[in-house]
């Protein structure tokens, strides 16, 4: 496949992994509809894995797919989507480190989302996807270590994300399963200075509301 080619699949893949990881509301269908018609041009593992994904939640109630993603994003650390939090944990450096997000938004013409960190993989995938590829893709580059962490702990628990995880990390370039173990082993950065505890600066969201 030509890289133009290749780089095309590669944003089609984002923007319908954006769409399959954000909260569940009343616009769910809306996105799984959308989703289905990005894979109808996406070829290969991805199509097929990001179709596991919206096979899953079709069949699942509103209020069960919104419970579980609380459970699954909010509520548990190791499969957290906010990128710094495995690099930087609650030390000083992860200010810096989700500063860099927002400026490469801003880089792009763009402001930072105000409802959601600039960190958290969808708006990441959504920027790389419509925004600024190239920009986007670095930032998916640099945290690559945490988006396989969060693709293994989806695995292990057996969640419905974890085809979509998957065929995001199928974009990137491949990294030592025992890079992702090592990690979710150790746990990130742990010296809490500058930053507020994890579960106070991300809420769960309300399972009943929306986004």
């Amino acid at each position: 496949m030509k890289r133009r080619d290749r780089d095309l699949q590669d944003r089609l893949v984002w923007q319908a992994a954006s769409l399959l990881l954000a909260y569940p509301d009343e616009q769910q269908d809306r996105r799984l509809d959308t989703v289905d018609r990005l894979r109808d041009h996406i070829t290969g593992r991805p199509a097929t894995l990001l179709g596991e994904t919206v096979e899953v939640l079709r069949g699942w109630r509103l209020t069960r797919a919104a419970t579980h993603y609380v459970e699954t994003f909010d509520l548990k650390r190791r499969s957290t989507m906010l990128l710094t939090y495995w690099t930087a944990g609650d030390t000083r450096n992860r200010g810096a480190q989700m500063l860099s997000f927002a400026q490469t938004y801003r880089a792009a013409g763009v402001q930072p989302p105000k409802g959601e960190a600039p960190d958290h993989l969808p708006v990441v995938l959504e920027f790389a996807a419509a925004v600024d590829p190239h920009g986007g893709r670095r930032l998916l580059v640099d945290h690559r270590v945490p988006i396989d962490v969060l693709r293994q702990a989806l695995v292990d628990a057996g969640s419905p994300y974890a085809p979509t995880v998957t065929a995001v990390s199928s974009t990137l370039p491949a990294v030592g399963e025992h890079d992702a173990r090592r990690l979710l082993h150790a746990g990130p950065p742990s010296e809490a200075v500058g930053l507020q505890p994890f579960q106070l600066t991300v809420p769960p969201r309300r399972v009943e509301g929306g986004r």
